[in-house]
């Protein structure tokens, strides 16, 4: 059986999201995960686009030792010479060039004449392999290009010295069979391609991105580009799990391996929305919380006769339990310890020890504590860098319907001033957040407010996802609490701690570039 490569960009094109905001930890986290799904090759970031995306890439490249790290490259020297030495300490490090062929994208966008793209892209691939042992070079927009020119381009490239070839539908066009007939036609029409990968890369503007991915394996590629639970500016990319789960449920058909570690598809899938805000759909294949749910009678019946009559994917493939430990206020130290490890985190004795503290407290208030309550607390204190920007200290809000809503609180930023303000709204949340604008001294546009349970039960957790804009910053932020009020609170402070931290970076970056 042929194999394929899965190449994995939640880390760039992910991240390209609208309001996704990720940090140095928490890329750092995720591309942890993604070598323990065993992804082949991680796509850190775009290196020469900031100072903030070197560093993420150089410190995944330093540390994933078991997957190939790539950072993505315009086809000019300082982008390459960038990507070296933001890579160079990989495991195995490679680059991805791009440069785009479509008419309407040389005449509109770079203005350049076939010839003129050749030429750059040619140099490109020949400057990056003085460098890099593998060079992947993609043709943007490669869909819409004319193939006579596809061709002719591809060829050259590979002259140069590109191992992989990448032809994505960069914005979504194209049919599953047309892709497929492209990846045909360059198989027949260019010189030396059979000592190349072919790669899939598609969006999902028109819902086709799987199907495309899969069309493309059909005809001959031997590497797919993905994200996480789809994630991607406009409507996403191609859903890894999806794609990595029909290669595996339908091997009769497609005839082909990978090296995935499906067992962690479930729990990648939670870490990449939790830390990026953005909520996977209850309907959405293979890590949807509905994706294993059997509501019809007829269906409930024939499951638990025979689970093959309705599950074509058993939970416990995709590493969705059957049952979870519940812990409770008598566990100890090493029991929290064992299932946080269990769960696939991976904490220092310090956060272990802060952990327990919170794990305690809720624990006083909670009977049993749950996978999913426990990876909550992780999240809060794992992922919370904003210690030197601003901490709540305290909420109070009145609100009864015969009166006005108004909210008091008082924040501590990190030098440990108290700033206390009250404002009042329609309701309470608008109330506490006019307070909070009040606090920060500055205009925000709330574009988003969203709030969900954290299991069950009167008791369970509130988690609440919020975007916000602030001049022309856009970002996300979350927050999680027994008290929903608590909990909209903290996440809007931090969503706008990660306004504050990317503002500062702004202006790091502008004064060494004025030095």
């Amino acid at each position: 059986m042929r194999n394929i490569k899965f190449f994995d960009t939640t880390l760039r094109d992910g991240e390209q999201s609208a309001g996704v905001n990720l940090n140095l930890q928490e890329k750092l986290e995720i591309a942890r995960q993604l070598e323990r799904l065993r992804v082949d090759i991680i796509e850190a970031g775009f290196p020469a686009s900031s100072k903030g995306d070197f560093e993420a890439v150089k410190q995944i490249a330093e540390t994933v030792r078991t997957c190939s790290v790539t950072g993505l490259s315009r086809s000019v020297r300082s982008d390459i010479d960038a990507a070296w030495e933001a890579l160079k300490g990989g495991a195995e490090p490679r680059l991805h060039l791009f440069i785009a062929t479509s008419p309407i994208h040389m005449v509109h966008k770079l203005r350049m004449t076939p010839e003129q793209v050749i030429e750059a892209a040619v140099e490109a691939v020949k400057y990056a392999k003085r460098f890099f042992p593998i060079v992947q070079w993609s043709a943007e927009d490669a869909c819409r290009s004319e193939l006579p020119f596809l061709a002719k381009i591809v060829a050259e490239v590979i002259k140069a010295g590109a191992s992989v070839i990448n032809i994505p539908d960069t914005v979504g066009y194209i049919t599953p069979k047309e892709y497929g007939e492209i990846f045909l036609y360059l198989q027949n029409n260019v010189q030396n391609i059979e000592n190349v990968s072919l790669s899939a890369h598609c969006h999902d503007d028109l819902g086709m991105a799987v199907v495309n991915s899969l069309s493309a394996i059909e005809h001959g590629a031997t590497q797919v580009e993905c994200t996480i639970n789809g994630i991607g500016e406009r409507a996403g990319n191609a859903a890894l799990e999806e794609i990595a789960v029909a290669l595996h449920i339908r091997k009769d058909y497609y005839q082909v391996e990978t090296r995935l570690n499906l067992q962690e598809i479930k729990r990648t899938s939670n870490l990449v929305s939790k830390l990026t805000g953005v909520v996977v759909p209850p309907n959405k294949a293979v890590v949807g919380k509905n994706a294993f749910a059997h509501e019809s009678g007829i269906h409930q019946d024939g499951v638990l006769k025979e689970k093959t009559t309705y599950e074509i994917i058993s939970p416990e493939l995709v590493g969705v339990p059957s049952n979870s430990m519940v812990l409770g206020k008598h566990s100890g130290r090493h029991a929290l310890r064992n299932r946080v490890e269990e769960l696939g985190y991976t904490l220092s004795d310090e956060e272990i020890n802060q952990l327990f503290v919170r794990f305690k407290e809720l624990a006083d208030k909670k009977k049993d504590i749950t996978d999913d309550d426990l990876i909550a607390l992780i999240f809060e204190e794992k992922f919370d860098h904003f210690k030197d920007f601003y901490q709540l200290s305290s909420i109070q809000v009145q609100y009864g319907t015969n009166q006005i809503p108004t909210a008091v609180v008082v924040l501590k930023d990190g030098k440990g001033n108290e700033i206390q303000e009250a404002a009042t709204g329609s309701g309470s949340v608008e109330a506490l957040y006019n307070t909070l604008e009040r606090c920060f001294q500055t205009e925000v546009t709330l574009l988003d407010y969203r709030i969900e349970s954290v299991g069950g039960g009167r008791d369970a957790l509130a988690q609440v996802f919020v975007k916000v804009r602030v001049r022309d910053v856009e970002t996300s932020g979350r927050g999680t609490a027994q008290d929903v009020l608590e909990a909209s609170a903290k996440a809007y402070i931090n969503a706008m701690n990660r306004v504050f931290m990317i503002e500062a970076m702004r202006a790091e970056n502008e004064k060494v570039a004025t030095s």
